[in-house]
């Protein structure tokens, strides 16, 4: 059941719910697409979140990913075997290691990403010009909303 709020005086309130339930419905269709393969979506999510924030240890990719870290051992695992993160020894923690991702898995997060592009690109064709304009104005609030 879709709802509709007026935009003349809406509060943040009113906002909130419908505007967290359109981001959240969004953000699952775009995780749908992806290209064919065999890689998981927790793996997606580490190797996206090793793209985005460079390298890092295998406690901060954890808490980067909301697991906890024998869960990231078992993804890490699995990115490694198939040639997509590499460990390079911590420069100044002899204990630790540092992940990355490799040219390999650096392609294959490009291949993801344009599958998603493309999906919501045609998605976007269909709307009106001035539906698209209110989307730029929306994306733009959005992303300040998100460095709050």
């Amino acid at each position: 059941m879709e709802r509709s709020v007026t935009t003349e005086r809406t509060t943040g309130e009113d906002l909130a719910p419908m505007l967290r339930d359109a981001i959240t419905r969004l953000n699952r269709r775009i995780r749908k697409e992806r290209p064919v393969g065999d890689l998981t979506f927790s793996q997606l999510s580490a190797l996206t979140s090793l793209q985005l924030a460079g390298a890092l240890t295998p406690r901060e990719l954890a808490d980067v990913e909301r697991v906890q870290p024998p869960t990231m051992t078992k993804i890490v695992g699995k990115l490694e075997e198939r040639g997509l993160v590499a460990r390079t020894p911590h420069p100044t923690d002899g204990r630790q290691v540092i992940l990355a991702a490799t040219e390999e898995g650096r392609a294959i997060y490009a291949q993801f990403e344009r599958t998603r592009n493309e999906w919501l690109a045609q998605q976007l064709a269909r709307l009106s010009p001035d539906e698209r304009d209110v989307l730029v104005r929306a994306a733009e609030i959005m992303q300040q909303v998100a460095r709050a």
